[in-house]
């Protein structure tokens, strides 16, 4: 009996897998899989057991609660410069990761081609082909992990349907830059291409770096999709709230898509969310300096190492170059590095492998993150210390 061709060119999540095999060695730290080891805000929490004590416990809105999607819409009004109709352009999902999914469901015919910058975060792939889509990778290269320009433009073909751009980047934490996202926009506009953004890190930036939704600029309104979720800005990344906003004409296709697939998100942690998203921009500020400290004690324990990080604009990830380290220890991929961190320095990693689409170009490269809590930190700067230079 054959079963799809389509899921049998894509295996599980590596950075799933990671942590379940970091689960199996006790006092192993878990740096491979991006959630925060500390506890979400009291009052978010309080607010999504209100919802529940208040019994808005059935179903919502599937497209979402009204509450929610106008929280939604002032918020992208006052920090990305998006104006969003919460009746006609906004859907509210299980998560960011299914905001994706609908979002391509919704766009793609077949034959349509879509460009992903690699490395890339790993859903991407196995989205794209979920879509009946072609992917064609295009890459970035480091340390700043720039794009070509005539590289980019000439992937765009007449085939070419969207664009995913993941800013702040995972897992390099490039930040594109308002010049960056204007040749891109350009790009959508000659070939009539949709451009997919992934701005789920939008907060977590560095070093006076701007975030810029590529949705504000000029011309891109009608032709963008913005994706975003409570998971990392508010360090609820079980609950499992996300959504996409787009012109009315391209929402209505996403919330078909999106109610036949999930029919709606948790009611009460809607209403928390809500909540969520009304904080001033003092807790922004406060996050982005509990991050900045984070990635520079970490970023301070890798260039003491073996391995060579670089340093990241935005997210909460280093990559490392390792292949010196590798050369070393006579190890042979990406796969077998993690596992050496793992067993050898008590650290579970991604490997780079599994953010690109020849796995091979990734087989140097490893990920950290550090969404973690200080003493997590100052523990991992010290288990790192096995491999100091």
């Amino acid at each position: 009996m054959d079963l799809s061709r389509v899921t049998s060119r894509f295996s599980e999540s590596v950075i799933r897998e990671m942590t379940r095999v970091a689960k199996q060695h006790p006092g192993s730290i878990n740096l491979a899989q991006g959630f925060p080891d500390f506890p979400a805000r009291d009052d978010i929490k309080k607010a999504a057991c209100d919802a529940i004590n208040k019994d808005i416990n059935q179903y919502s809105i599937t497209w979402g609660s009204k509450t929610l999607r106008d929280a939604i819409a002032a918020k992208v009004k006052r920090f990305n410069k998006i104006d969003a109709d919460p009746e006609k352009s906004i859907t509210v999902t299980c998560g960011s990761t299914e905001a994706m999914m609908s979002s391509l469901r919704a766009i793609i015919n077949p034959g349509d081609e879509i460009v992903i910058f690699e490395p890339f975060y790993e859903n991407y792939g196995p989205d794209c082909l979920l879509s009946g889509a072609t992917p064609r990778f295009l890459r970035l290269e480091p340390p700043d992990w720039h794009y070509d320009e005539d590289m980019l433009a000439k992937a765009f073909t007449k085939k070419t349907k969207a664009i995913i751009i993941n800013t702040p980047n995972n897992p390099t934490g490039k930040v594109f830059s308002r010049k960056e996202l204007g040749f891109i926009a350009d790009l959508c506009q000659q070939h009539d291409t949709i451009a997919v953004t992934d701005e789920i890190y939008e907060h977590i930036i560095y070093d006076g770096n701007e975030h810029v939704s590529i949705a504000a600029l000029p011309g891109m309104a009608e032709r963008s999709i913005t994706i975003n979720s409570i998971s990392k800005t508010y360090s609820l990344t079980g609950w499992r709230v996300g959504w996409a906003i787009a012109c009315p004409r391209i929402t209505a296709e996403i919330k078909k898509v999106h109610d036949f697939l999930t029919v709606g998100a948790a009611a009460p942690l809607q209403e928390a969310a809500a909540y969520a998203l009304t904080l001033g921009v003092d807790y922004y500020d406060w996050l982005r300096d509990f991050y900045t400290k984070a990635r520079d004690t970490l970023y301070k324990a890798l260039l003491q190492t073996k391995l060579c990080p670089w340093k990241p604009s935005g997210a909460y990830y280093i990559m490392c170059d390792c292949d010196g380290f590798m050369k070393e220890k006579k190890l042979k991929n990406a796969m077998d590095l993690a596992m050496d961190l793992l067993k050898g320095v008590g650290i579970a990693t991604v490997p780079g492998s599994s953010f690109y689409s020849n796995p091979g170009d990734g087989d140097r490269q490893t990920r950290f993150c550090f969404c973690k809590k200080d003493e997590t930190l100052s523990k991992a700067a010290a288990l790192l210390e096995k491999i100091k230079r």
